[in-house]
């Protein structure tokens, strides 16, 4: 019950409000199950039979005291207005649980996405993209699922304990031998509940992994179809899927054998009870009757209750799974506490620089200066520490020794958030989002006009296709744009960098996945923008050297060359 307790906990508001709802609800549902007595009583008495019971008793003195006579019809009509009444309180009740588990699902997700988006870069970059994806999509809704069980076990309790208190009055000896065998027969059928619950964290768990590996498996799909291996993909993905599998039937068979066992043994409690009513207790047949039917609803609602909280128990590992990654992810938060001001009207500059990733050192005694409206490229082999000098640049690390300024003042005194909103990035990785080339450009931000997306798009050379495009720039681009070409999803890269007009440009291997005429199209645009803003060029091929002010090559993590202010 610790889950119900922490939704409880978190939303005590919502919780209070729904539980004097339910209890309403059944209150008005016991007064309207209890007036079925008075009006067997009333029937017997009719037709010459036996004495009047004392819940009839006590509503002949509750309709006195309306100025009412109970008469047969009164009393069907108190059960029918009742029921409706309290038909429409659960109405109301289920709509906020409604409500309550969509907001639920949404504030993990977002709290999940924050979390992450604020983590240490080296700590992000050891994620799997497709278990946050997992945990985003079904370990957030499983987690809402779980509460809106809890919601409704909670319901179900507090029906259960009035049909409880209207059976006590009935017969307080009866209903004490039906709660009774209830109770052990909770105690028996409690496997089932186990069962279902190591279902479910198994899911969790394969879910995790089924999602890491499928999405690594669609990033790779056009080489296995290429190849002819498409097969390959089903044989990576089996174990997980038969694993998953197996835990799914598993909470089946728990669901299944539950709702089996649990009718039989409850119907045999309710021949016990009715039994020594008659037996032992020697009541009148209303009374029996009456008796019969509340602990049939009484019975149902304990069983309502125990699969409820088996449904529950078997979603709840996805609430504790996501919990526990934001709370991981928060625990790796960015610790950046700069509020300088982020100018960029002299100089960035990286004075005797050193970064090591474990015990493997990237970068050596680097130093290095980018001149504001500077082009600087920065030259190597791949592991030669170039990536790994603009993320300095960008603030996702901080270096182990040296100093790094912008203007004079050290990177960790600026304002983290105000420079990096003043950065163009366009990542060797030229996919695209799947929606509009606005969106693309836009990411989203309503701020920008459509004429500032025509300019960024005619500065990064990519207006003369886009205003051939049936759509223009509404045009779809389709799944990680592979319905535009490389050189074609490059330029809408740049021109995404440099829509918010950045003070820095960077740009990582932008023409390493480009044959030379769409690499020659990108050096003209990169040109073209030359002296508009400071550009940092990271490549391993010498395109951009005869635009560039200066050139650093680096080699296992020193510079090795520097060339400034000229060509070769």
């Amino acid at each position: 019950m610790r889950l119900l307790k922490e939704f409880l906990d978190r939303y005590p508001f919502q919780s209070v409000l729904l539980v004097l709802l339910l209890l309403v609800s059944g209150v008005v549902d016991g007064i309207g199950v209890s007036a079925l007595l008075p009006a067997l009583d009333l029937a017997m008495e009719n037709a010459g039979g036996q004495a009047s019971s004392p819940i009839t008793e006590q509503f002949r003195q509750l309709f006195a005291a309306m100025g009412l006579t109970p008469t047969l019809a009164l009393l069907l009509g108190t059960i029918v207005i009742a029921i409706t009444f309290k038909n429409l309180l659960l109405f109301i009740a289920e709509v906020r649980i409604g409500y309550i588990s969509a907001s639920v699902t949404t504030q993990l997700r977002m709290h999940l996405l924050r979390a992450i988006s604020a983590t240490r870069w080296r700590y992000f970059i050891r994620q799997s993209a497709g278990e946050l994806a997992n945990a985003m999509a079904t370990e957030a809704w499983r987690a809402s699922t779980a509460f809106v069980y809890g919601l409704r076990l909670i319901s179900m309790v507090v029906e259960g304990v009035i049909y409880t208190i209207v059976a006590m009055l009935a017969s307080w000896q009866a209903t004490l031998v039906c709660l009774g065998a209830s109770a052990v027969i909770l105690v028996g059928t409690q496997l089932f509940v186990r069962v279902s619950r190591v279902a479910g964290m198994q899911q969790t768990q394969w879910y995790r992994s089924l999602l890491g590996t499928l999405t690594d498996l669609l990033g790779a799909i056009k080489t296995f179809k290429a190849m002819g291996r498409e097969n390959a993909a089903e044989e990576v993905l089996s174990h997980e899927t038969r694993s998953l599998k197996r835990a799914l039937k598993r909470e089946v068979f728990g669901n299944a054998a539950l709702e089996f066992i649990q009718e039989p043994l409850y119907m045999m409690i309710l021949g016990v009870g009715i039994w020594v009513a008659i037996e032992w207790l020697h009541m009148a047949f209303s009374t029996v009757v009456f008796l019969a039917v509340i602990l049939m609803r009484l019975l149902r609602q304990i069983g309502k209750v125990q699969k409820q909280y088996q449904r529950m128990a078997a979603c709840e590992s996805a609430y504790w799974a996501i919990n526990g990654s934001i709370d991981e992810a928060r625990a790796q938060a960015e610790e950046w506490t700069g509020t300088a001001p982020a100018h960029l009207d002299r100089a960035i500059e990286l004075t005797d620089v050193s970064v090591a990733y474990d015990d493997s050192r990237v970068l050596h005694n680097v130093s290095i200066r980018i001149g504001a409206r500077e082009l600087v490229c920065l030259l190597g082999p791949s592991g030669a520490g170039k990536t790994t000098l603009v993320d300095l640049i960008v603030g996702l690390i901080a270096p182990e020794s040296g100093e790094l300024t912008l203007d004079g003042t050290p990177l960790a005194d600026v304002d983290r958030l105000a420079w990096r909103r003043s950065i163009g990035y366009v990542s060797q990785d030229n996919t695209l989002l799947h929606d509009t080339i606005a969106y693309n450009v836009t990411l989203g931000d309503e701020t920008i006009s459509p004429a500032q997306i025509r300019k960024a798009l005619d500065l990064a050379g990519a207006w003369p296709f886009v205003s051939q495009l049936e759509n223009g720039i509404d045009e779809d681009v389709g799944e990680r744009g592979a319905r535009l070409s490389g050189g074609q999803r490059q330029r809408i890269n740049v021109a995404r960098a440099i829509v918010r007009e950045p003070r820095l440009l960077i740009l990582d291997e932008p023409t390493s996945a480009l044959d030379s005429d769409a690499s020659q199209a990108i050096i003209e645009t990169i040109a073209l923008l030359k002296g508009t803003m400071t550009i940092i060029v990271i490549s391993h091929k010498d395109d951009f050297t005869t635009l560039a002010d200066a050139v650093y090559r680096l080699d296992h993590g020193t510079v090795i060359e520097r060339r400034i202010a000229g060509p070769n």
